[in-house]
Order: C-alpha cells, then sequence, then structure tokens
C-alpha cells in the first residue's frame, strides 16, 4: 500500500509540491550539460577541490572522451588503470533508468546480484563472493561495498535506492590493498554527485503500470562564493506489488523507498576542502511472498520421501495452489515484511601539501532491519513467525598520504580503523497447524501442547574491530612500462554471544510427567535453548604486483598477481552438534592478464581480460533444514578448496556523436576443488546427509553471460532531438541451492529493456517512454526446494512500462 508521509513527516504532496516548483524555477547563469549518445559507460572529468570528478561542459560531445577513476584512490583514466574494472556513469544510468545494485547488474556480466530480501542479498563477481545461503551475521561479503569512500559493513545498507550518482565503478578481483576490508572477490566504489559553486538543479519525475511512480532531485549551489556550497538530493518511489496473495486478498512484493543526502563543501583555502554528508533512507515492502515452483513425493532412485507435501496437504485437508509460478500468486496467512532504514553521517578532509595530499574520511552508520516472514509458506498456520531482526551500527576512520603530480615513483600510504556490531533478535513462532504438519507420529494432544502457540526467540551481538595499515607504490620505468607493488597488514577481532531461549507457549502443567517430558523434548528439538560466546583472532597480509606496458599510445598490457584474505566468521547460531563457531579466514591467490585499447581516434574501446583466482578455505553458509520440520538453521563452514577461472570482454564503438554501441561479456568456470561434505540436495537425502560436489559449479554462477547496448540521437531542428535506447541482459543457467539440487536450477533467460524520448538540445527538457522486460520473459530469481519436496521460488519482474520526464537547470 502506498505511503502517506516519508521521514519527519513530511508528506508525499508535499514532495511533489516541492519538485514541481523547482521544475518550474529558472536560474540565471545555471548549467546545461548536453546530451550525448557516445563514449563508453560514463565520462567523467576534472577534479574539483574535494577530489570528486565532475562533469566538464567543454568537451561532452566528443567521441572516446576521458573516463577518469578512482580506483586506486587517485584520480586516473579508467584505461589507464591496470586492474578489470566497469564504470557505470550517471548518463549511462539515465539512459537504462536504473537507480539499484540489482538494476546495475545488467550492464556489468561479471556482476551477480540475486537476493531473497535486502538483508539475505548476495552479491558475487566473477563467481566469488558471496553464495547462495541466507546471510548470517557474523560473516561478511567478500564484496566490498564503498559509497563516498565509505565501507558499509552489511550488503542490506545498499539495498536502497541509490540517490545523484556520478558513477559506479565495479572492481574485479582482490582489492586488498588499497579498499581492504574484505574485497577478495572485488569492489562496488560508489561516487555520488558533489556540491557544485554554480547553481544547478536536476529533476526527474516518472509514472507507470503497477501504480509506479517516482521524483528524483537534486539542488546545488553556493552558500558562500567560492568557499562554502551545498547540494541536497532526494529520491522517491513507490510501486504496487507483482504478486497477489490469495489467502489475504492483497498485493505483495510491493516497493517503497526514500532516500535523502546532504552535503556541504567547504574550502576555506585553495588547497583544503572538506566536505559533510548526511543521508537517510527508508524503505518498506510486503515481501516475501513465496510462490510454489514444483512439488516432488519421491527421491531420485524413486523411493516415496516420508511424511511429504503431499501427505501433509492430505492430512491438513488442505488444498494449496496449482504449480503457476508466472500466475503470481501465492497463499501466506502470517504477516511478512522487508522494512529497513539506513543513516550516516561521513566527514572527508582533502588538503594538498604540495607534493603530496593527505586524506581523512571519518564515518559513523546505522540500519535497522525490521522483517516479518510466514516460515512456511501456505495458508496454513504452521510457521507464523520466522525473522531474524538487526540493529546494525558502524564506526570507520581512514586515513592517506598520496603523492601528486607527475613522479618517478608515485605512491599511497594509510591506515584505516573499523569498528562494527550487528545486533541480532531472532524469533521463531508455530500455530496450530505445526504439530499435524510436522510431526504426524506423535499424539496430536502431545504435538499441539508443544507447539501451538510456542515461540523460541534468540539475541547475537557479533562486534569486529579491524586496524589495518597499507601502502602502494608504482615505479614509472619509462613512459611505457610501470611496476605497481603494495601491502596491507590487518589485524582484527571479533567476539560475540548467542542466546537461544523459549519465550513463550501452551502451559504444559496439565500433562503427565511423561507427555510433559515428551513435550519439552519436542520443543528442544525444533529450537533448543543455548548460551555461548566466543572470539578469534585474526592477522593477516594482503599484497600486489602489476606490470604494465603501453604498447602504442592506446593499447595497455598489464599483467598482476594479488593476494587477499578476508578475516574469519563467528558462527552465532543455533549450531549442529559438532560445529565450531569460529571459521577459518579464506585466502586468495589472483592471477590476471589485460588488455586495454582504444582505437580510430578513440571511437572503439576494447577491453579484455583473463583470470584466474585459487581460494583456500572458502566460507560458504549453509542452510539446514531439521528433520521433520520446517525450521531452518543457518551456520558458515569452510570449503577446503574452490577455483574461479575465465575471460571478460568490453566493447565500445561510437561511430558518431550521435549513435553508440556496446557489448560486454563474462565467461566464469568457478568450481569447487575439494568439497567432499557438501550438504546433501533433498531429492538425495535418502542416501545421506553429506555428498562430494568436487568439481562441480558454484552455487549462484552463471557461466556465461553478456549484455548488448544500444544508442541513437536524431537531431529534428528547432533545438529538438529525438533519441532511442536499447540493452539486453543475458544470463546462462545456474543453481540456487547450496547442495546443487537439480529442483534449483535457474534456467538461461535474458531481459530486454528499451527506452525513446525526446529532449532539447540542451537536456534542459528530457521526455521519454520505456520498458523494463520488454518480452514479458518468465525467470526465477531464486529457487528453494525443501526436504518434503516442496519448491518455492522468487519470480523476476514482469514488464513494466512508463513514462519519464526530466529538467536540468
Amino acid at each position: 500500500m502506498p505511503s502517506t508521509t516519508l521521514a519527519g513527516g513530511v508528506s508525499r504532496r508535499a514532495w511533489r509540491i516541492l519538485l514541481t516548483g523547482l521544475l518550474g524555477a529558472t536560474a540565471t547563469g545555471a548549467l546545461a550539460a548536453e546530451p550525448r549518445a557516445d563514449t563508453d559507460l560514463t565520462t567523467v572529468a576534472p577534479v574539483d577541490p574535494a577530489g570528486t570528478p565532475t562533469a566538464d561542459p567543454a568537451t561532452p560531445d566528443e567521441a572516446g572522451a576521458e573516463v577518469l577513476v578512482t580506483a586506486r584512490r587517485r584520480q586516473e583514466r579508467a584505461q589507464d588503470v591496470p586492474i578489470a574494472l566497469s564504470v557505470v556513469g550517471s548518463e549511462a544510468l539515465e539512459r537504462t533508468g536504473n537507480f539499484t545494485l540489482g538494476q546495475v547488474q545488467q550492464l556489468v556480466p561479471s556482476l551477480q546480484v540475486f537476493s531473497f530480501n535486502p538483508r539475505n542479498t548476495n552479491i558475487n563477481i566473477r563467481g566469488l563472493g558471496s553464495n547462495v545461503a541466507l546471510t548470517n551475521d557474523g560473516l561478511e561479503n567478500g564484496v566490498g561495498i564503498y559509497i563516498d569512500n565509505v565501507f558499509y559493513g552489511r550488503v542490506g545498507q545498499s539495498q536502497f535506492d541509490l540517490v545523484d550518482l556520478d558513477r559506479i565503478e565495479v572492481l574485479r578481483g582482490p582489492q586488498g590493498t588499497l579498499f581492504g576490508k574484505n574485497t577478495t572477490a572485488g569492489a562496488i566504489n560508489i561516487s555520488t554527485r558533489a556540491p557544485s559553486f554554480t547553481t544547478e538543479f536536476a529533476g526527474e519525475a516518472t509514472l507507470g503500470d503497477y501504480g509506479y511512480h517516482q521524483v528524483r532531485g537534486s539542488l546545488s549551489g553556493p552558500i558562500v562564493a567560492d568557499t562554502i556550497a551545498y547540494r541536497l538530493s532526494i529520491a522517491d518511489t513507490h510501486r504496487d506489488g507483482f504478486l497477489t496473495n490469495v489467502t489475504t486478498r492483497q498485493r505483495a512484493q510491493d516497493y517503497d523507498n526514500f532516500s535523502a543526502r546532504g552535503q556541504l563543501l567547504i574550502t576555506p583555502t585553495p588547497t583544503l576542502a572538506i566536505k559533510l554528508i548526511g543521508d537517510y533512507a527508508q524503505q518498506k515492502q510486503h515481501f516475501v511472498l513465496g510462490i510454489f515452483a514444483d512439488y516432488f513425493g519421491t527421491y531420485d532412485n524413486g523411493a516415496a520421501i516420508p511424511n511429504n507435501f503431499r501427505d501433509r496437504t492430505a492430512r491438513a485437508g488442505y488444498t494449496p495452489l496449482p504449480v503457476d509460478p508466472f500466475a503470481r500468486r501465492g497463499e501466506a496467512d502470517s504477516h511478512y515484511q522487508s522494512d529497513m532504514k539506513s543513516y550516516g553521517a561521513s566527514a572527508q578532509l582533502d588538503w594538498d601539501l604540495g607534493q603530496a595530499a593527505l586524506t581523512s574520511i571519518t564515518a559513523y552508520r546505522w540500519w535497522d532491519w525490521d522483517p516479518a516472514n510466514d516460515g512456511d509458506n501456505t495458508g496454513l498456520a504452521v510457521t507464523t513467525r520466522a525473522q531474524q531482526a538487526n540493529r546494525q551500527r558502524q564506526f570507520s576512520q581512514e586515513i592517506r598520504l598520496a603523492s601528486t603530480g607527475t613522479n618517478t615513483v608515485d605512491y599511497v600510504v594509510g591506515a584505516y580503523y573499523f569498528w562494527q556490531i550487528v545486533r541480532g533478535y531472532g524469533a521463531t513462532a508455530y500455530g496450530p497447524a505445526a504439530a499435524n504438519w510436522n510431526l504426524p507420529a506423535v499424539s496430536a494432544t502431545i504435538g499441539n501442547a508443544a507447539l501451538s502457540g510456542f515461540e523460541a526467540r534468540s539475541t547475537s551481538t557479533p562486534e569486529t574491530k579491524s586496524l589495518a595499515a597499507f601502502g602502494q607504490a608504482t615505479w614509472n620505468a619509462t613512459d611505457a612500462l610501470h611496476l605497481t607493488v603494495g601491502l596491507r597488514y590487518t589485524t582484527e577481532r571479533k567476539n560475540g554471544r548467542f542466546q537461544q531461549f523459549h519465550f513463550t507457549g501452551a502451559d504444559l502443567s496439565s500433562l503427565s510427567a511423561q507427555a510433559r517430558a515428551a513435550a519439552l523434548a519436542i520443543r528442544s528439538q525444533f529450537n533448543p535453548v543455548m548460551d555461548f560466546t566466543t572470539r578469534l583472532n585474526d592477522d593477516s597480509l594482503s599484497g600486489l604486483a602489476t606490470l604494465s606496458y603501453r604498447v602504442a599510445p592506446d593499447a595497455l598490457l598489464y599483467a598482476s598477481y594479488s593476494r587477499g584474505s578476508k578475516s574469519g566468521g563467528l558462527n552465532l547460531t543455533a549450531l549442529p552438534a559438532g560445529i565450531d563457531p569460529n571459521v577459518r579466514p579464506e585466502g586468495v591467490n589472483a592471477y590476471e592478464v589485460g588488455l586495454k585499447s582504444q582505437w580510430f581516434d578513440r571511437a572503439v574501446t576494447l577491453n579484455l581480460a583473463g583470470f584466474w583466482t585459487d581460494v583456500a578455505d572458502y566460507q560458504t553458509g549453509i542452510t539446514e533444514q531439521l528433520a521433520n520440520t520446517v525450521t531452518y538453521r543457518q551456520y558458515i563452514a569452510n570449503i577446503p578448496s574452490v577455483r574461479s577461472r575465465g575471460v571478460e570482454g568490453d566493447l565500445v564503438w561510437s561511430p558518431t556523436r550521435h549513435a553508440s554501441l556496446n557489448a560486454s561479456f563474462s565467461y566464469t568456470d568457478a568450481t569447487y576443488r575439494d568439497y567432499r561434505n557438501a550438504p546433501q540436495a533433498p531429492e538425495r537425502l535418502n542416501l545421506g546427509g553429506i555428498q562430494n560436489l568436487t568439481g562441480q559449479q558454484l552455487a549462484g554462477v552463471p557461466k556465461f553471460t553478456y549484455t548488448l547496448g544500444a544508442d541513437a540521437a536524431q537531431p529534428l531542428g528547432g533545438a529538438l532531438e529525438l533519441y532511442g535506447h536499447a540493452d539486453y541482459a543475458h544470463r546462462s543457467s545456474f543453481n540456487t541451492t547450496a547442495g546443487n539440487s537439480r529442483y534449483g536450477i535457474i534456467d538461461a533467460y535474458g531481459v530486454l529493456n528499451l527506452r525513446v524520448g525526446l529532449r532539447t538540445e540542451d537536456a534542459r527538457w528530457d521526455l521519454s517512454a520505456w520498458v523494463r522486460n520488454a518480452g514479458d520473459t518468465d525467470y526465477f530469481q531464486t529457487l528453494s526446494p525443501t526436504n518434503f519436496g516442496l519448491v518455492t521460488g522468487i519470480v523476476g519482474d514482469p514488464r513494466t512500462w512508463g513514462v519519464t520526464l526530466r529538467t536540468k537547470l
């Protein structure tokens, strides 16, 4: 249902009135960025005093215009950086209409983002990062996410609308030397637009089907000429649900998001810049509603599954929905939601000392996660609550010193401190149908007394303190030959406590002593009482060595070796017997060769990379279903050896200023090299609880992905221009279960997005119509088979359409 008020009690109508007023305003001397259909994924130009790239109005329409990045903590041309990276700029985001990381993956083939809900989001680069199990609060993702130079400790913090972006850099492979914090698979470096000393405004309003409406706006300008500037940015999005809950007759999988960011840029002297940032975001969804995707009642060898889904429904006198997942209907009877808030503040100081520049970044962030779930995905009151709320807090401080100008040796040295606590509050509750559903062999008197109305709760408090020192230097041996080496030493301390207790339940005093003992045993089987603490210390050394050679003015060859480390984790959950509460650190050795090149006066850009990554003690999340229940326990384990190898390529051709074509591909062979104690797939559980997955493809990793894109524009005269955009993203099949169940295979699919519009040549006004998933392709995001034969899934978005009006003043 649409929200009527936003943060601070501000109504949607108030924001729309504000935006309408701003849309009608004019500003003397306002900047007008020219439209363009060329370049690769973005164009970013000279640096402002705060060190953030800003648009250069002098060369916006030249084919092959510069793409500047800060992937090595200094501003460089992307084509000069010997790192495999993809850059998605603000113009590419506007052309595609993408405003979340899940949508951005359609432009970056080696990036994989799929989500059970915002907290349980998996992000992989080259097949590594996090697997398909649910999130564990004691474990970090192997892909680091940074927004305006601040590390985000939980992946859920990045699942809000991204607002007023300058660019997104996706760095592939270990980035441990400069980015550090658990970036063994790569890093996503997101930069927002900085304040401007010239008054400017950009805004847009969108209407679409499924009740979709969105407003986005940013306003920037001086407070004190050439000394203090501000920037205010907002995004407000609403969409009705794609799904229908036939039990409650309500829509589900809706989306309501509000994001705001304010910045101050203070430049008291020409050599000193201070940037202060505050942001707030809140998101509400009526989700997750599981969709029935399949049933199976026998194991693969033909033996019947005891107490399978059909047995349970027949015993309950319940007729489930037929398997028709793309009818987009579910039937949960309990409340479900995915609500969260995030807010934070940061201060960045940039001080030009002459031959070196000093940077300090201080930040504190909050993230509150409030879910609710129907644990059985049916219209019966079996598991009425199954959720883990979070209250996350983090503090970070980074300081670095970097050389400036042209030197024989360029360097960056620094130190980094990070503190985080993730307070977890778990709840599992059972309804009157639980005993009949799970325990057919137990008398109804004992079973109902044990489970009906029974609720267990838990708390967990993983805390992390991390301190690192790092340095990286590039020896510019000649104008063509460069050698880069780097080291990072990290010491990390983690500790935490887990408690699980019985919160409420039926009074058992009226039962006989024997029946009471049996009921208590059932409660302990489902949710055992636990209380333990654990801690670990981890010291690690990461490093890299890269040799690059410019064989021509616009052709760079490079080869690199990097060693990354991901700190150990804490298993703060209801652990099975014999599982260590501490998880060993993950070590990565990565090798890469690449070519970065531009041709025909930079009208063509061709980049290629080949990679080979060996991972020891790969950390993975295990989701395990308790026998004869719908209760799951999640914990972390180490896989002895994993390997990811493959090739990637990016091609952009801009034959004219009015036309551009691009193509990217990624082939990833990510396999378990030694995994002889993997959890068994449900269809083979009668053969034992473990299996050997050595040699099999990692879960959640398609072998082949590619994207195609095209942009074209045609001047119409009278300062008007007609333009069009198309992009297509394809992924081969992949599995979304930790046990590689055949019922978890997502078939290959591709999604086509289209946009056509009319704009003024100065980009002051832009009206466009768009279609996402134009072919109305049916595809799954995840598939989850249970031990008793029910397969639920999360389906991808259907075809949607809308119109967008933009202005820049």
